[in-house]
């Protein structure tokens, strides 16, 4: 994927062209993320940004701010209705139960103790933790939240999102003088800021079967 991105990015067309095709395939691919895992859509709006710092003007950085957080939200939004059929039906849906086999118990629990306590902020903060919108939005489907309570919280954690997405992709173009230099950059560093989490998660799991391996020794 970084190779093929990488190629695409040396060999700029005009501002102009970049302007015609990247916006659309820009919010048809963070919409997409949205519903399906497999598009790294932080990477994709850190990417973007890159270019558009290089551009002549700073309105493309404000294009792409606009665009990344409207198709994050309308994902969102998408994929919570989708999630809502589910749980009103009582045979459940294919995408409520994709929801539930990308969540562990301990995280649903965990998202559902944060949900009663603080709505919105945790709403906000699920789209900045990776791998934390999901988990955050299962709790609030089975809390039963009417879409349009989620909406408002979720316009928020987009907006903020795509805020600290793009501002890694600002400090990749701010550094290097060429934009494939900081395509590079940036999508490094949104792939490690993903995998953090991960590795945590493991070496934590690691350690809670160590402490129990001692216990019942």
């Amino acid at each position: 994927m970084t190779s093929g991105l990488l190629a695409v990015v040396q060999e700029l067309p005009p501002e102009s062209t970049q302007q015609a095709v990247g916006y659309p395939s820009l919010f048809l691919l963070v919409a997409l993320g949205a519903l399906v895992p497999v598009v790294p859509t932080g990477a994709i709006v850190s990417s973007a940004s890159v270019v558009a710092f290089h551009q002549s003007s700073p309105f493309p950085l404000l294009v792409v701010f606009l665009l990344a957080s409207a198709a994050a939200f309308v994902g969102d939004l998408a994929l919570y209705w989708l999630g809502q059929r589910g749980v009103r039906s009582r045979n459940g849906s294919r995408w409520l139960a994709a929801l539930r086999g990308r969540v562990t118990p301990e995280r649903l629990a965990h998202a559902q103790e944060r949900l009663d306590s603080h709505q919105v902020p945790v709403l906000v903060l699920s789209r900045l933790v990776p791998a934390g919108r999901i988990p955050v939005m299962l709790a609030c489907l089975l809390a039963r939240m009417p879409l349009r309570r989620f909406a408002r919280g979720d316009a928020a954690a987009c907006l903020a999102w795509a805020a600290t997405y793009q501002l890694i992709g600002v400090l990749g173009g701010s550094l290097f003088p060429e934009p494939w230099q900081g395509v590079v950059a940036a999508v490094g560093l949104t792939l490690l800021i993903g995998a953090v989490p991960a590795v945590w998660r493991r070496l934590r799991g690691g350690g809670d079967r160590e402490a129990l391996r001692h216990e019942d020794a």
